[in-house]
């Protein structure tokens, strides 16, 4: 059984306030126990929240996160108040979701990853964001992200 060298984490285990915005947030990163094995590590925010930078108004969203590590993984709590300092900044789902996707792969270098942004609409029209850094591992397992299509009411 190996051990996780977490001896450079500030905020695992720590009373750490909330971060206000992405800029201020720490994200941070641990190595993988596992280098040398392909495997997809998923997080899914079933209740993302960020603001709408022209109203001000709350937009909401589920993301989901896969990404294959490449000898880091990044942090869980680290991620969650990362994900939470978009509570209070106003920015277009397009950039939330690819802002996230782009400062993950700064932190990590992941052999992949992908992120699905499922935006609940507001005026009527979902506006979902998918990205990805390339074509996934060959044979990897990677489950579908079981987010259905928006369908409102029909």
């Amino acid at each position: 059984m190996t051990t996780t060298d977490v001896s450079g984490l500030s905020q695992l285990g720590q009373n750490v306030a909330a971060p206000q915005n992405p800029e201020e947030a720490v994200l941070e990163r641990v190595p993988t126990s596992h280098a040398g094995t392909d495997f997809v590590v998923r997080f899914t925010a079933p209740e993302f929240t960020s603001l709408c930078p022209m109203t001000g108004q709350p937009d909401f969203a589920h993301i989901v996160i896969d990404y294959v590590p490449d000898g880091w993984v990044v942090e869980s709590k680290s991620l969650k108040l990362y994900l939470h300092s978009f509570r209070n900044h106003g920015a277009f789902h397009e950039d939330c979701t690819l802002d996230i996707a782009k400062r993950l792969v700064d932190l990590l270098a992941p052999k992949w990853l992908r992120i699905g942004a499922y935006w609940y609409p507001r005026g009527g029209i979902p506006i979902d964001v998918f990205w990805q850094t390339g074509a996934p591992p060959e044979g990897l397992w990677l489950p579908d992200q079981g987010v259905q299509p928006y369908r409102g009411r029909g």
